[in-house]
């Protein structure tokens, strides 16, 4: 289960992350709306992270979340703000996933 509460704890970091790229585009209240998407998103990700860390290592469990989030907030790169796709970013994006599996199937819990 706290596995689950990790995955969804690194899927509020890409959240948070897409808040700051949309805050960064707008202006006035619109702009504010995305910050405090930010703050909400950012809170949830926190939480459900010491939740999981209290049964998973904590490094394991650490790795995960920011892989979770760099991968996530890489692909909304891509297909939301339009950031370049080249063989290199996929490529490393690739290891980074594989990177993420096998920390998991290492892991004792």
């Amino acid at each position: 289960m706290n596995w689950i509460i990790l995955v969804v704890a690194g899927l509020f970091e890409v959240a948070f992350a897409f808040c700051l790229g949309k805050a960064k585009e707008t202006t006035g209240n619109e702009m504010y709306l995305w910050y405090a998407g930010f703050l909400v998103t950012l809170t949830m990700s926190m939480g459900l992270l010491i939740k999981a860390t209290q049964t998973l290592p904590i490094g394991t469990a650490y790795a995960v979340w920011t892989g979770i989030g760099a991968v996530g907030t890489v692909l909304v790169g891509i297909l939301v703000f339009k950031e370049p796709a080249t063989f290199l970013r996929i490529l490393f994006l690739i290891t980074l996933i594989g990177s993420i599996v096998g920390l998991k199937a290492v892991s004792a819990h």
